[in-house]
Parts: C-alpha cells; structure tokens; sequence
C-alpha cells in the first residue's frame, strides 16, 4: 500500500524580498519532506507565492508597474531561494496561475450552493499591511496617535459592499475539531492561542472586496474580487488538481502538515478549515507555526539595516550549514535570535570538530591501517561495540518522532549524542594503540566506527543532503542502500573506500 505524505510551505507573500524567516520554514518543510521520502513515503512537497491583494496592488503602483510584472520579478526571487536553499519541492504553485484562479472559482461555487456565502455590506477596521479586518477590542493607539493593529500595521475604516462566510456558524464546529483532534495545532501554545480566540466568539468573515482589482474576480460578479485570504488558501488544494477528483495528485489530500509563521496561524487554523468543512471538503491534519527570528537580540528592518538576507548567507557559510544552524539553533515554535558567533560557533564546533573530525579520522585510519578496504565486523561484538551500535541503530526511531511534531532541534540532538558518543568510543578504544598490540581488534573498532558513520549520515541527509551524501560515498553506500530501509543492507567486509576528504571545514574570521 502506498504510503502518501503532503507538506506544505506558507505560500509566501510578494510584496517584498524573500528573508532568513522565509528561508527557516522552507528548510523546515523541506526537512520533514526529505525524511519522510527516506523512511519510504510517495511526498508531495508544494511552496510558492501569494501574489493577490491591495497590498501588492499598492507595492506595485509604488514601483511604478503593474501588478503581473511586479510579481513575476518577486516570484522569481523566491523561486531562487528555493533552488538556493536546496529545497526538494514537487511544485512551485504561484496564485496569478489560471489554474488556481479556476480551483478558486470552484471552491467558492461549492460555498455558494452550500449556503455558506451570502452578499452584505461591509463596515469595520482593515490593515492594508496585514489584508485582515479586526475588532474594536484589538486595536491600540500608537505613539502618533494612528489607529493600529496588534502587528503595528494602521487601520482604517472602511464600508463597501461584501459578500461575507459564515464563520459564525462554524465556532462549535471548530472546537470540536480541536478537542477531537489535539495535534491539529501546533505547538501548545499556539493551539491554546487559536482556541481561546475561536471560543471568544467568531463573527461572519467578509470575503469579497471592490476596492481594488488585483486579485480573483468572483463568480457571476466580476465587481468583487475574493478576499486574498480565500484565494491564498486554496493555493493547498489547487495543486492536488482541485476540482478534478481524478488528478494524478488529488489523493494526497487531505494535507499532512502546513507549515506556517505564527503570524498567520488564525487564517489557517480557524478559516481554512472553517471553508472546507463548508464545501464538505477533508481538513489538513496538522497546522505547525514556527516563531519570529531577531537579529543580535533586535528585530529585523530595513531601517535598522540588520536584515539577514539567506542568499549571501549561503554564500559565505555554505548551504549545509545555513540548513543545520538554523534547525539546530531554535527549536520550531519558539521565537529565536540569528547570531553570526553562533552560527560559527555551530559550524566550527559541532560540525567540524565534532561530526567532521569524527568521519575525518575514522576513515584515515583505515585508509592508512587497513589498505583503504573496510574491515570485517566484529563477531562477537565487545559490549562498548554493542552499546555504541545500539545508540546509532536507534537514531531512525528517535529521529521520527522528533520530525513527526516539528521538533527538528530535539532531532538533531538525538544524532550529536551519538556523535559525541563516537568520539568518546575513539578515545577510549584508541586504535591508533591497537594497531601495535592487537591489529584485529583495531579493525574491529574502525568497522564499528564506519557503521556508525553511516547510520549518522542516512538520518541526516535531510538536514544536509549534499554534505551527507559526501560522507556516504566515502563509505561507498550504494544510493539504493541511503534510505532508512537501506540501514538493513550491511556494508560488504573488505569493499575499497574512496580515499577520505575533509566534508566541514573550519571556518576562520578573515581580519579586516
């Protein structure tokens, strides 16, 4: 039976440049994707661009071009990214694509017929920055006397007519899915966060505008266009075929996991699926919110010019490592600080000398002592050979679970306990010694050594797939045998290894 998996990115909004929180939950999405493809699952992977909206329409006009062009320029810089990123996405779904305009369309038809959309007019405070209406009760005046949202973004008052969801209808609904469904949400805190604000009381969700025109006309009313937050929301179903029921992707609904910033958390886990259940439509499974990056204990800004553009990050530290400090330094849900100490701190720390140094010097010692071939397994195994493999044959189990909640931090600990423990096996075997005393058991050591490796670099190939596969050919795994199942296939006694390279340099501050 073929095992399906469906993870998704935020679709990502084009008013401005792509940046470091961008980057973190792709690289998170493209983790828990590249895992669950390892442990043997047929995954679909979907990221893209939200580019509907007075916001962008505004951002456009400030450019002094019209919206298609600005937003072709600006999805093509997240496009980018993610071939910069490494990302392993199936599909690059952008929501100016006739396709998604035709999925919107559908759903909002389906919504029609059941009932759930009726016309109105609208009155209330909007944030053009933030493309949502909030209440009274939530706004604050800031230190100009402005009007503003609890992001900061001002408000005004607008009144035009609308048609509106009814959302009010769906409030019971919606916290007995939470009850029934507890990982529906994640982490806790923002589960709690969704719930109180659901059980506060919901009320009827404007869902056309006629302000603006850049976004998806309504059907059989082309004065409005849908509210952008119905459109971006499809962009999940659009790319399973939506509404063909027999597209080569429509079994991978519902979706497995949306990953999203915890800015956006209401719209996906309180009006996604409100408007499915609406169309009679199956739910995601799980929403997961990721925190807020800082900058040296600041926020990011223009202004502040401390901006961490992921680009010339990659550019300078290497992929891998962007990839690993960012899922190592915060765990998913917390907010967190970009530090470059840290970062090279990681790098040169945990990567080089611990996991580096580690695979460095394991593989040198049988390319110098045992005429590069691998060594024959111990038979029977000393018991520091058996608690060391034990540890690095537990990691496929420890490792999924850790991924299954998005706890990547927790994750990547689980294999530096190995590492640490590999390192700590060295020292205390040192066959570097053994070679003079006992030249059998030396062998045995860099075997139980060269196994452990390998389980190491099959667990983290979807943090860091191209330096893991570096480590993996210098141990001659067959790429049949790099999955999860492949652990299975011992590595053959006596195969010649690739002479042993060095896969994470240290990284040395240049001195101005």
């Amino acid at each position: 039976m073929t095992r399906r998996f469906y993870v998704t990115t935020p679709i990502y909004y084009v008013n401005g440049a792509p940046h470091i929180g961008h980057a973190y939950t792709s690289i998170a999405a493209d983790v828990l994707a590249r895992w669950k493809r390892l442990d043997g699952y047929d995954v679909f992977f979907l990221t893209g661009t939200d580019e509907h909206g007075q916001k962008v329409e505004k951002a456009a006009q400030d450019a002094g071009v019209d919206p298609q062009t600005f937003t072709d320029a600006v999805a093509e810089q997240f496009q980018a990214l993610a071939a910069t990123l490494g990302l392993s996405n199936d599909d690059f779904i952008r929501t100016t694509e006739e396709r998604h305009k035709r999925a919107c369309a559908a759903l909002w038809t389906k919504l029609v017929e059941a009932g759930e959309i009726y016309l109105g007019h609208y009155e209330g405070w909007y944030a053009v920055r933030d493309e949502a209406f909030y209440g009274e009760d939530e706004l604050t005046t800031n230190a100009h006397g402005i009007r503003v949202a609890p992001s900061g973004a001002p408000v005004e008052w607008v009144r035009e007519p609308s048609y509106f969801f009814r959302l009010s209808a769906w409030q019971d609904r919606l916290l007995a899915h939470y009850d029934a469904n507890p990982d529906f949400i994640g982490p806790h805190a923002r589960r709690n966060e969704v719930t109180s604000f659901v059980r506060g009381g919901l009320t009827d969700l404007s869902v056309s505008r006629t302000s603006f025109r850049w976004g998806v006309p309504v059907p059989n009313d082309p004065a409005h266009v849908m509210y952008v937050w119905l459109d971006a929301l499809t962009n999940y179903l659009t790319a399973t075929g939506y509404p063909d029921a027999d597209a080569p992707r429509a079994a991978f609904w519902p979706a497995d996991v949306h990953m999203v910033g915890k800015d956006i958390i209401r719209f996906h886990a309180v009006y996604w699926p409100a408007f499915l259940m609406a169309a009679g439509i199956p739910v995601p499974r799980r929403v997961a919110a990721n925190g807020w990056w800082t900058a040296e204990g600041e926020k990011m800004s223009k202004s502040l010019g401390n901006v961490v553009e992921p680009n010339a990050l990659i550019g300078e530290f290497g992929r891998d490592a962007v990839r690993f400090f960012l899922l190592r330094e915060m765990p998913f849900g917390n907010d967190g600080d970009f530090s470059r100490r840290a970062l090279i701190s990681r790098l040169n720390v945990e990567l080089a000398n611990d996991l580096g140094n580690l695979c460095q010097r394991s593989l040198s010692m049988i390319a110098r002592n045992c005429e590069g071939r691998l060594p024959a397994a111990p038979n029977p195994p000393a018991e520091a050979d058996v608690g060391l493999l034990a540890q690095a044959q537990a990691l496929p189990a420890l490792l999924g679970a850790a991924i299954e909640t998005q706890s990547f931090h927790v994750a990547l600990e689980e294999a530096w306990k190995v590492i640490r423990a590999a390192n700590a096996y060295i020292d205390h075997q040192a066959p570097w010694a053994l070679k003079k005393t006992d030249i059998v058991r030396m062998g045995e050591v860099l075997r139980v050594l060269a196994d452990v490796i390998r389980h190491i670099a099959t667990v983290l190939q979807p943090f860091m797939p191209d330096s893991m596969e570096r480590m993996l050919d210098l141990l001659a795994v067959p790429a049949e045998a790099r999955s999860l199942a492949g652990l299975a296939t011992p590595m053959m006694d006596g195969m010649t290894l690739p002479a042993p390279v060095g896969i994470f340099p240290r990284f040395v501050e240049e001195v101005a």
